[in-house]
């Protein structure tokens, strides 16, 4: 099944920012197991900004082996074109909101709501549901 816009899974490149390797690993699989191509996985913000050039899409964790460098990391993917779902625990310290991205999903997380903050981000407008685990935000970039 192909998203809304009728383009290839595949050519929806991901990259996953993300420190604890079995949480990225985990995201990765789901992804490539629905058609996705994840171009890298990130732990860091230089290691993220490195790979987001050819991102369309980012799943983006808060803190990382850096420290809480996401939302920085969100506002500079974002900036460049590439739509940004957060991964965390840590909800509050999402900020701006909007402005980096078009919602988020909390840790621990569903195969499913991974499948569908994707489906989300590779149409470019929200389904009429998302699953259960992914929140909007009221304007996402």
């Amino acid at each position: 099944m192909m998203s809304c816009d009728a383009t290839p899974r595949s050519e929806h490149t991901i990259l996953i920012v993300e420190d604890e390797i079995f949480v990225a690993m985990d995201i990765e699989r789901i992804l490539g197991e629905a058609g996705y191509r994840v171009i890298a996985i990130a732990a860091d913000q230089q290691e993220a900004i490195t790979h987001g050039e050819d991102a369309r899409i980012a799943f983006v964790d808060i803190n990382l082996r850096d420290g809480p460098t996401g939302p920085a990391i969100a506002c500079a993917l974002a900036g460049k074109g590439t739509r940004v779902i957060y991964v965390t625990a840590n909800p509050q310290q999402i900020e701006p909101r909007a402005e980096t991205a078009i919602g988020y999903i909390r840790k621990p997380f569903s195969d499913t709501a991974i499948l569908s903050a994707a489906e989300i981000a590779a149409a470019g407008t929200p389904l009429a549901t998302p699953a259960e685990g992914v929140i909007l935000f009221a304007s996402g970039s």
